[in-house]
């Protein structure tokens, strides 16, 4: 098998420079062939991997965060190519969602051992998301926490209570399926795995693999409330909260007062006034 390793050098935290050698040493007594190469710019993995499938490429593997995994599952959506993920970022939300190892040496033995999974992509207007998508507080946080000059979960805490204490909740008119409904929203997520990152659930239980994706509304909370909030993100039981509203969905049409940013996979994007967002089933091979 030929496998091509996309290695971004400045993505979230942790070493890097090691994959190479333990990849190498790894397929060392096997058939496949290994490359490795480096991206130098926002978008560049993308060029990168289309290069890869015309190269012949049975697999690529992305090193990175969740930007870079995004930018190279979706090249690689509706072909035979599959993905491989060694989880380097802030996040690391589909590689936690896969049950990837967060080592090096986990992550590659998964590659190596050749399970895979095919799971569902989702489109917001024309461009994929894997694990969520987000117009409220969490696409303000997102955009914030892409400025910042340092990276890493420490940071992210700080930008998430920054933005908290000013942020000021959207109405939005929703059409899910066809059926329509506006609400004001502090939270609009559209989750296709259970979580964003760092083991943050946003939608408990939420499935790769079903066709569905999961729309969790959360009105607006007293700050006061924050931090019971951010206390049921990370064990898991933010579906008990009062102001949370969750339902299941092929497609959605959200419509909001004017254009401004969303994120997919934790990656800030300005997106118009109407945003479409669908479910491609079984889009993206993957190693597990």
């Amino acid at each position: 098998m030929k496998i091509l390793a996309i290695i971004n050098p400045i993505a979230g935290v942790g070493e890097k420079s090691q994959v190479p050698s333990r990849l190498a040493k790894a397929i060392q007594d096997t058939d496949h062939q290994l490359a490795v190469t480096y991206t130098k710019s926002a978008g560049h993995a993308a060029q990168i991997a289309h290069q890869a499938i015309e190269m012949g490429f049975e697999a690529v593997i992305a090193v990175g965060g969740d930007g870079t995994v995004n930018e190279i599952a979706s090249v690689l959506r509706h072909t035979d190519v599959t993905l491989g993920i060694i989880p380097k970022g802030s996040g690391n939300g589909l590689a936690r969602a896969l049950h990837i190892p967060m080592t090096i040496t986990g992550a590659i033995d998964r590659i190596v051992k050749g399970n895979v999974r095919t799971i569902d992509c989702c489109m917001a207007n024309d461009h994929a998301f894997f694990c969520t998508c987000g117009l409220g507080f969490d696409a303000k946080v997102s955009e914030e926490f892409s400025k910042a000059s340092r990276r890493g979960p420490l940071q992210y805490v700080f930008t998430t209570v920054s933005e908290f204490l000013t942020y000021k909740p959207e109405f939005y008119h929703l059409c899910i399926d066809g059926q329509c409904f506006s609400q004001e929203a502090f939270v609009l997520t559209v989750a296709n795995a259970p979580q964003y990152g760092n083991n943050a659930y946003i939608a408990p239980g939420a499935s790769l693999e079903d066709g569905i994706m999961d729309v969790v509304v959360i009105s607006p909370v007293k700050q006061v409330q924050g931090p019971v909030l951010a206390l049921q993100l990370f064990t898991g039981k933010i579906g008990s909260n009062k102001h949370l509203d969750r339902y299941s969905a092929k497609e959605l049409v959200v419509e909001r007062s004017s254009s401004g940013m969303v994120h997919l996979d934790g990656e800030p994007i300005e997106m118009g006034k109407e945003i479409k967002i669908v479910v491609q089933p079984a889009a993206v091979r993957v190693f597990v």
